[in-house]
This record gives C-alpha cells, sequence and structure tokens, in this order.
C-alpha cells in the first residue's frame, strides 16, 4: 500500500489510523456501550505490537440477533460522535457475526455458540 492513510482510506475503503488519544477514548467507549447494553465475556486484545492491521481486538458476546445488532449500531453511532467517521460493518443481516472495524481497532459480537467455535481469543492470546 502507499499513500497517507486517509488516501489509502478513500482508494481501498480502509479506515484511516486514528491519533492514540482518540484510539483510546474509542476503546474505553466501546466497553463501556458494551456493558450497557449486557455484553456477555467481554475481552480486549492489545495487538500494537504483534500485527500491523489493527491496534486492538474487542471480543464480546451477544444473546440474539437482535441484541448483536443494536450493539453494533450503538457503537457505530458512539463512535461518530466522537469524531470517528469511518467505521465498516459486516454481518448485521441476522449473522450470528458481527465485525465492526475502525481501523485501530476491530470489534467482534457473536452468539455463544460461534464465539465458541471460531475461539479468536485463543487465537490472539499472548505466547508464553
Amino acid at each position: 500500500m502507499s499513500g497517507t492513510p486517509e488516501e489509502r482510506e478513500l482508494d481501498e475503503g480502509v479506515p484511516a489510523s486514528l491519533p492514540p488519544d482518540i484510539v483510546q477514548q474509542s476503546l474505553e467507549m466501546i466497553v463501556e456501550s458494551l456493558e450497557k447494553d449486557k455484553a456477555e465475556d467481554i475481552v480486549v486484545i492489545n495487538l500494537t505490537k504483534r500485527v500491523s492491521f489493527t491496534d486492538h481486538m474487542v471480543i464480546a458476546t451477544g444473546l440474539v440477533h437482535r441484541q448483536i445488532n443494536a450493539m453494533a449500531q450503538h457503537i457505530k453511532r458512539k463512535l461518530r460522535n466522537i469524531g470517528v467517521q469511518r467505521v465498516l460493518i459486516e454481518g448485521v443481516n441476522g449473522s450470528d457475526w458481527v465485525l465492526l472495524d475502525t481501523g485501530n481497532i476491530i470489534v467482534h459480537l457473536f452468539k455463544a455458540e460461534t464465539r465458541s467455535l471460531y475461539n479468536l481469543e485463543k487465537m490472539w492470546e499472548e505466547p508464553p
């Protein structure tokens, strides 16, 4: 990839990198929003020194499609309210897995059985 993060966003649909203070504020807001929406087993994984495509991954469980979709829409709205304009969402049409991508933070919202099947926490856990 070439160009500035903003150029890549326009050219490739890749969210631009956010300033560190906005990333931290976004991360805190996401966790608070999930807690308010009664998400279960919220996990935040710091990936800053491990991968180049994101800084943090948030994983949470919802009970039903409607709750998961509502959690995703609430997060998107709240991120926009703090200035994060580019939030990509996939899987909101009745999926057992909804993904939100801000570039610096990726949020996975699962139904319990799907979360257990993919087991992302184990995949991304710190090596011993």
